[in-house]
Order: structure tokens, then sequence, then C-alpha cells
């Protein structure tokens, strides 16, 4: 005899409410649309469990739950220009780093939250007003286009330049952009950006 409360009978059956019984023929109905398969545990009322037919893989990139170097070696070469989504506790950038320098990269490391206009600051002569703390005239400078300056450093047998650009989710969707067309306007460069976690 089952007490009152109780969610399991004398057998081991589950005692269901009426209730309940409409909220899981629903909830079975749905899911059965969707494709998913439900399980009812036993002596523990509605406990689900659910499966489905994807993996970890599907959701967060295959190359984030196994290193794959060599189809990232190919993606550089094909695609030139990258956005990457690192996970939180690091590594896998380093390894894709160290892989580039080996093949005979040489890099330029930008943050984009101090980047400013990246057309202007890579490719054009730019104005730098520095801080003054009061009583120091305004001054500007102008540097050269910081990508044809490291460009025209490269050793003889490098391989390419690597713009390598952390921070790289606040950049609007123009500033990307320009970054992705970057490689067509300066065939030696290869962009990488990492846009997040």
């Amino acid at each position: 005899m089952a007490a009152a409360g109780s969610l399991c009978n004398g057998v081991g059956q589950p005692v269901i409410n009426p209730r309940w019984q409409q909220q899981l023929w629903l909830r079975k109905r749905a899911t059965a649309m969707r494709g998913v398969e439900r399980k009812e545990s036993r002596c523990l009322g509605m406990r689900l469990v659910i499966t489905c037919g994807i993996g970890l893989g599907d959701l967060i990139g295959g190359d984030l739950v196994k290193l794959d170097l060599g189809s990232w070696l190919s993606d550089v070469e094909e695609h030139k220009a990258l956005a990457i989504y690192t996970p939180h506790e690091g590594g896998y950038e380093g390894r894709y780093f160290t892989r580039l320098r080996y093949q005979g990269y040489h890099f330029l490391d930008l943050s984009a939250r101090g980047l400013g206009d990246p057309e202007t600051t890579l490719t054009k002569i730019h104005p730098v007003c520095p801080a003054h703390v009061g009583k120091q005239p305004i001054a500007r400078w102008y540097f050269p286009p910081e990508l044809d300056y490291r460009l025209s450093l490269l050793p003889p047998n490098a391989k390419g330049l690597v713009v390598w650009i952390i921070e790289a989710k606040v950049l609007s969707k123009s500033e990307l952009q320009f970054l992705a067309l970057l490689p067509i306007l300066r065939p030696n460069v290869r962009v990488i950006a990492e846009c997040g976690n």
C-alpha cells in the first residue's frame, strides 16, 4: 500500500498522479516530434533522462575538443583570415602559435582594445597623441603603417606575417570585415582574430 506522498508503491512501480500523467504524455509527444528519446526512472517519479544523437564536438567545435594541428595549418593557408574561439583555460592558442612559428611565420601581436581603427593603424600613416599631464604641450606624433613596417623587416626566408589579434570580440563588423580582406590587400599577411570563448 502506498503512503500518501510516496513516490513508489510497495511493488516498485512509480505512483503517478493523473496531472503528472497528462504532463508526461504531453512531454513524450513533444519529444517524439523532435526525435529525442526520454526514459523514466523507477521509484523516482518524474526524473527524465534526455539522450540525443549529437556529441560535444558538434556543440563547441571538434578542434577545441581534440587538438588538430594538421587542419589548423591547412586552414590558415587556405582561408588566410580566421576567427578562433579559444577556451577560457587557454593552451590551444599557444600550440597553434608555436606550430605556425615552426612553419616560418613571424607574428605581430595586437590587442583590439587599444587598436583604434584597424585600417588606419595597420595600413596608413596615423597620428598618435600622447597623454599630457596638463603642463606639457599637446603633441601629435605620426607613425608609419604598422603592417608595412613589419613586412619590410621580414627576413627573405620568412613564409609571411601573422597578425594575431586578441580580444577581437570588441571590434565592429566593418572592422572584422577589413581584417578578413587584409590578406587580399597584402598577400604575405595572415590574420587570426580571437573572437571570444
